[in-house]
């Protein structure tokens, strides 16, 4: 047989064999890239607090500006073919930013805001509650990169059927941005993420604002005993149940 020569010996390329352990971990990165790059391609919302616009009592409803921006976060949520920035990481980006005690905050401040909570779209919105018991609730959408204001949508109904109101919100901005559509088989956007069959709404969401409120002051202990009001006024409230038991873990 001849000999190989020795240029050739040296020079040709070595062909590496990957052990079982060594392409399995290799096959994970590449899904766990994957993963990652696929999140970051999708579009991206926040939400900012509420203005309150209640007509009367002013003060008694000035803490649903976070509950109904908590409950707009949670139903825009069921669309897992968007990401929704938390409310936690807002709360901590105003207070950065020395605007946690702030009840209105203009276009432009928002949109730098969502930009740097990494939002292609900031969501303002507000609401106004009558003596009679009427409410409604107005959303507008602002482009963090222009300030550009690109979409407005509104809902009118019953304080106490908040939830259904806030249920239609969310499929009304979900379609108005032009965001991708909901996953087949996923929710049917009935409001059940919210609670929004059961009954005495407006109470309901009184005690889970205030227990918002009582978490970000760090007192645990009354947003707990808030929580548990809020889900015996509304059993099914699904969302004050989470927020609960998320509470009641790092007491």
């Amino acid at each position: 047989m001849a000999a190989v020569p020795f240029a050739r010996r040296v020079l040709a390329p070595r062909v590496r064999v990957l052990s079982a352990r060594q392409l399995v971990a290799a096959l994970a990165l590449v899904g766990t890239t994957t993963v990652v790059a696929q999140a970051q391609a999708k579009p991206t919302v926040a939400v900012m607090y509420f203005t309150n616009g209640a007509v009367g009592n002013t003060a008694e409803y000035a803490p649903l500006s976070k509950g109904l921006a908590e409950m707009l976060i949670t139903e825009l949520s069921t669309n897992t073919n968007i990401r929704v920035v938390e409310r936690d990481r807002l709360q901590a980006l105003l207070e950065e930013q020395n605007l946690g005690a702030t009840n209105r905050v203009e276009a432009g401040t928002a949109a730098k805001l969502g930009k740097t909570l990494g939002a292609m779209h900031m969501l303002m919105g507000s609401f106004v509650i009558d003596g009679k018991g009427s409410m409604r609730m107005d959303v507008r959408a602002v482009n963090t990169e222009t300030s550009e204001l690109v979409y407005a949508t509104s809902v009118t109904g019953k304080a106490d059927g908040m939830l259904g109101l806030l249920a239609d919100l969310g499929k009304q901005v979900n379609t108005g941005l032009k965001l991708p559509a909901r996953p087949a088989g996923g929710s049917n956007n009935d409001g059940a993420a919210l609670g929004a069959k059961g009954p005495n709404q407006l109470r309901s969401m009184m005690l889970l604002s205030r227990a918002l409120e009582a978490q970000d002051k760090k007192n645990t202990t009354s947003a707990v005993a808030l929580l548990k009001e809020s889900i015996q006024s509304n059993p099914e409230n699904a969302r004050a149940k989470t927020i609960l038991a998320s509470l009641e873990r790092t007491k």
